[in-house]
């Protein structure tokens, strides 16, 4: 899943997003903190689906996912569903096209929400650029818009910043693009990137104050960086594995802190928490929980409480584990359990 798949619906109830085989699942609370779903359900309907869905949440606590689907021999296309309550079974999949008009996949999609509570779809086209389709302001869809870009590598990211407004980035070779909205419902604009050489598949965006959001990604010496558009990109600590950080903001002993988890390379899960956007108080990884799969992932969110939760899943074995922050100072943790 490309996006933070473990999400806080509006009821404060906790979903997590399962990718299976031709599917995309769901399963959630039955109550905040409560026992889980026996089962996972499926989302949005009987359609079948290629792997490599993609999800975002808005600020109304909606998510909004994206997803190829075949189509015709050799083509595919991307389909959207909107999942309003935990509780709730999620909306069928809408066909939005393709962003070349046919053709089989181009690329792993990502998926912001904006203010107004509308998706925005982005995904890599035939060109090597970014295209577009979102929601409109006053309600369907708008058609497919070419974003530019050129010889983009691995699946882009994109967030909402507090402000509502959409941003997108995406790997090239020696820096990373970005995309910004000027102003509500209007189409993102390609603005000021980053000379910096970044792993592709390794990007991932948070709104980290009223001005800003961060990018974190993995650099080609294996550190994991973050970058705030006119600043310079900073090295925060050495990667703890392959892949995207989770990164999510909360409040620890009365600071604003980012809290960052990533599967290390020896398969446990790392967490890292620092000052919001001061890297240069620094930060280093603890490990916690078993080792994990190879395949395994790991997304952070907020509990009812806004405290720290952490789950990781392993697609190849289907185990999903969870772990919450306890009521004692810094990020001690619970004992991690399966759900």
């Amino acid at each position: 899943m490309n996006g933070d798949w473990l999400i806080r619906g509006r009821d404060g109830r906790l979903t997590v997003y399962l990718p299976s085989g031709d599917a995309v699942l769901c399963r959630a609370e039955r109550g905040p903190a409560g026992p889980w779903e026996d089962a996972p359900r499926t989302v949005g309907g009987s359609q079948k689906l290629h792997p490599g869905a993609a999800v975002g949440q808005g600020a109304d606590g909606y998510a909004h996912l994206a997803a190829w689907r075949p189509t015709v021999a050799g083509e595919s296309g991307l389909v959207h569903s909107t999942h309003f309550r935990p509780g709730l079974a999620a909306l069928d999949w809408v066909p939005i096209g393709h962003p070349d008009q046919k053709g089989d996949r181009t690329g792993t999609p990502a998926v912001a929400v904006d203010g107004a509570g509308r998706g925005y779809v982005f995904v890599r086209n035939k060109g090597g650029g970014v295209s577009l389709r979102n929601q409109k302001v006053k309600g369907g869809w708008g058609g497919w818009l070419d974003l530019g870009g050129h010889d983009v590598e691995g699946e882009p990211t994109a967030a909402a910043g507090e402000s509502g407004l959409v941003e997108a980035y995406a790997c090239v070779p020696g820096g990373i693009l970005r995309w910004r909205q000027e102003g509500d419902g209007k189409k993102p604009v390609q603005a000021e990137g980053v000379d910096a050489p970044a792993r592709p598949g390794t990007l991932r965006a948070l709104a980290t104050s009223a001005e800003h959001t961060t990018l974190f990604f993995t650099n080609l010496s294996g550190d994991l960086c973050a970058w705030r558009p006119g600043e310079k990109p900073v090295t925060l600590l050495a990667s703890a594995g392959p892949g995207p950080v989770s990164a999510v903001r909360c409040v620890i002993e009365g600071h604003d802190c980012t809290v960052l988890a990533q599967r290390s390379a020896n398969g446990r899960v790392a967490f890292a928490a620092y000052p919001t956007e001061q890297e240069s108080a620094g930060a280093w990884w603890t490990e916690s929980g078993p080792q994990l799969p190879a395949d395994a992932m790991v997304s952070l969110a907020l509990d009812e409480h806004d405290e720290v939760v952490a789950a990781s899943l392993s697609p190849s074995t289907k185990t999903m584990l969870l772990t919450r922050r306890k009521d004692e100072p810094g990020l001690a943790l619970e004992a991690w359990r399966e759900i």
